[in-house]
């Protein structure tokens, strides 16, 4: 199986990616996480980015606050899907990450989740991976279904409770 490249701005956006290994863990998929800054460590982000694909990468995840241009810069470095997470600030509460990374300019898409979208963004490269796998794609059915089996039984108890 292809493995996830997961790079994050700052180690301050841990906590979203630890949503994402989280997923991608229960899915048994492989991953490697890394700190790339597309503006402290540019070099670094580009050939990790450049060499993904030969190193057995199927699909790239970048999160990314404030000015967020580390999807951008990882989509510039490779044809691979990149999925971008605008992680929140405290400036304008992660509205400025979410626009850096959705304002794309045409021959260079990024997929964006929401702000803080760590499970999303790791959903979003399974099913990507799943495109191939099989035995993904019938993971994928299965948390689904198990997801919608929940929603069923809350959907019960509050019928019980209120529509007597």
């Amino acid at each position: 199986m292809k493995k996830v490249g997961i790079l994050m701005g700052s180690d301050s956006d841990l906590p979203i990616i630890r949503k994402a290994t989280d997923i991608l863990n229960a899915f048994e998929i492989p991953y490697e996480v890394h700190v790339y800054s597309a503006h402290r460590t540019p070099v670094e982000a580009a050939e990790f980015s450049k060499n993904a694909r030969a190193n057995g990468f199927g699909v790239m995840i970048a999160a990314a606050g404030m000015a967020a241009h580390l999807a951008g810069a990882v989509a510039a470095n490779t044809t691979l899907p990149v999925i971008g997470i605008p992680c929140k600030s405290t400036n304008l509460d992660g509205l400025d990450a979410l626009l850096a990374t959705v304002q794309m300019p045409t021959g260079i898409p990024v997929a964006t989740v929401a702000i803080d979208g760590g499970a999303n963004a790791a959903l979003l490269a399974a099913q990507i991976l799943a495109v191939e796998d099989s035995t993904l794609a019938e993971k994928l059915d299965n948390k689904r279904a198990s997801d919608a089996k929940k929603v069923l039984e809350k959907d019960a108890a509050v019928v019980a409770e209120f529509n007597k």
